[in-house]
């Protein structure tokens, strides 16, 4: 038997290389994967001590209904404006009785009520204040967005279920309300991940929503493995639904503009969602990964329609022409050449893929030759991040896993969801290459979950990239950054004012890109946003890696609407506000 998980990632492994010449590429030897030795554990987890005590409840009774295993998301926001991150949890529930409430409490939103100590570090502790927040998830929960629909500068939260979505109004005041049939973005069927984004740039969040399949407990389908026991079904059994395109009026109320953006026509089973400037033409394009089906890349027209570029752009197939089980997606500039590259998390003995973009929304496929197809193809990737894990000023990638098919090995192990697979951390070494240092990682990164969601974000404030991840089945889990001190850095929070806005305060601007330069060293390129990994929401605010260097960076401010402003003297290691209009 293999009880751990790395005994089963070499036995798949070893198993590969015999299948796949060259398997001793950069990223898979031990050497590799012991990067910077001596170093200690990357992560650590802190969710006993810090207080989120939250488990999923995917309703399983044996039926292999499909839906049991494709959530739960995470959302990491500043819902009380107090200048940390706190955290909303997705739930799921009974499938027999969907129409009813979300298991027995629902999605659970968790105050972070972190006091900074002695040495100036946060120390974080989570109450879940939900009764007192007025959420009250009623569907089978599947993901969570977070943007600013009213400009009020109080983020608001949306949440994708199989059954309606929501719309929860942040009233500003540490309570919500349920606005879905006002605003009219209460999406029936079966969504998972959303993205809020400016496409129009007028100053107004519009929303997208990812539609994934047509499925009802009363359509569930009998499916076989290879040995002849039941298992759940692949999405090709089930006929995607249509994805849906919302525009925001700025009245609070939105408009569904699928069909005028033309986008009615072309839709997949979409699962991930991340929104970037692809081609560098200054307006939201949006990339969407769809399981079993050909990607898209939906490019801004700059008229209120996009065109699916995903074939031409090479993002829509693998490199022998055959469409990948995508689930997770992130956009960064990865190789630092001052575009927005694409990861994109697959199905075991898929690998992953990892687009370049060579600045004009042309992608080339360069997942073997930087180390990360043949780490991942033993595993099935959902939430994934472009985070810059060490602040040595490269963009990491961190995934979090599990399968969709049942594994044997933990079948016979008497495993109650035989789908368990550890979390994977690849070091981005500057160099064209990734290095594999899930080993390093801490030893949360050898433990077996079913991994779905992860938010991305610094529950500390000590400047490093913490984790949230969703586990289905299981419990929640908080990954707490340990690399801090290591390198210097700089935070930002990239906000607009609105003077006639209800309550005055400043709200973030999602699609913002920074440029920080320092005299001798790289330029580094980064931008805000909350959508990107898997049915989850992101810390919106910028952090930036500065490596050893501590030279006074300047720094460029690319706003949504075309201008741009600079802003010099900030000072490193801490985070700043900048406000729209006050840089030169």
């Amino acid at each position: 038997m293999y009880r751990t998980a790395r005994q089963l990632t070499r036995l798949v492994l070893v198993a590969a290389c015999v299948t796949w010449a060259g398997c001793g590429a950069a990223g898979t030897s031990d050497e590799t994967r012991r990067a910077d030795p001596g170093r200690g554990p990357w992560f650590r987890d802190a969710t006993t001590e810090i207080g989120l005590a939250f488990r999923h409840v995917n309703g399983m009774r044996g039926q292999f209904y499909y839906p049991e295993i494709i959530a739960p998301g995470v959302a990491l926001f500043d819902f009380d404006t107090d200048g940390d991150l706190d955290v909303f949890l997705v739930q799921g529930g009974s499938l027999d009785a969907r129409a009813a409430a979300a298991g027995s409490e629902g999605g659970r939103l968790f105050r972070n009520d972190g006091v900074p100590g002695s040495d100036g570090r946060v120390r974080v502790t989570f109450t879940d204040v939900t009764a007192a927040s007025r959420i009250r998830a009623t569907e089978y929960g599947m993901g969570a967005a977070v943007g600013d629909y009213d400009n009020d500068g109080c983020p608001d939260l949306y949440l994708t279920a199989l059954g309606r979505n929501q719309l929860w109004r942040n009233n500003c005041d540490s309570t919500f309300t349920d606005i879905t049939p006002r605003a009219g973005v209460g999406d029936t069927g079966w969504s998972v991940s959303a993205a809020f984004l400016d496409f129009d740039r007028d100053g107004w969040l519009d929303l997208y929503v990812g539609h994934y399949l047509d499925w009802t407990p009363a359509s569930n389908a009998p499916c076989f493995g290879a040995s002849g026991a039941r298992t759940y079904c692949a999405p090709r059994v089930y006929r995607p639904q249509p994805s849906r395109l919302y525009r925001n009026r700025g009245d609070g109320t939105f408009a569904d503009v699928t069909a005028a953006a033309g986008m009615a026509a072309r839709f997949g089973p979409a699962m991930g969602v991340s929104t970037a400037d692809f081609n560098g033409d200054g307006w939201i394009d949006f990339y969407v990964a769809n399981d079993g089906q050909e990607n898209q890349l939906w490019l801004n027209r700059h008229d209120g329609t996009f065109a699916d570029a995903g074939l031409l752009s090479g993002v829509a197939l693998s490199e022998q022409g055959k469409a990948k089980a995508g689930m997770g997606v992130d956009a960064g500039d990865v190789d630092d050449d001052g575009d927005e590259d694409l990861v994109v998390t697959n199905l075991t003995g898929e690998g992953h893929d990892l687009y370049l973009n060579d600045g004009t929304g042309t992608f080339e496929s360069r997942a073997a030759a930087w180390g990360l197809r043949y780490p991942t193809l033993s595993y099935t990737g959902f939430g994934a991040g472009w985070i810059d894990a060490d602040n040595d000023g490269w963009l990491d990638l961190l995934t979090v896993n599990g399968t969709v098919q049942r594994i044997d090995a933990q079948v016979r192990e008497k495993e109650p969801l035989p789908l368990r697979q550890r979390k994977q951390l690849f070091r981005n070494t500057g160099r064209g290459q990734f290095e594999d240092v899930s080993a390093d990682a801490g030893p949360v990164f050898e433990t077996l979950d079913v991994g779905r969601g992860a938010a991305f974000g610094d529950l500390d404030d000590d400047g490093d990239t913490d984790v949230v991840v969703g586990n289905n089945g299981g419990a929640s889990q908080v990954l707490i950054n340990t690399t801090d001190g290591r390198h210097h850095w700089i935070g930002l929070r990239l906000v607009a004012h609105d003077a006639a806005a209800p309550g005055g305060r400043p709200r973030d601007v999602p699609g913002a890109r920074v440029v920080v330069t320092r005299d001798g060293q790289p330029a580094r390129r980064r931008r805000a946003h909350a959508d990107g990994s898997y049915a989850s929401a992101n810390d919106p605010r910028v952090l930036v890696g500065l490596g050893t260097s501590a030279a006074a960076p300047r720094v460029r401010v690319e706003w949504p609407d075309g201008g741009a402003e600079e802003w010099a003297g900030l000072p490193i290691d801490r985070y700043s506000t900048l406000v729209k209009g006050t840089g030169r």
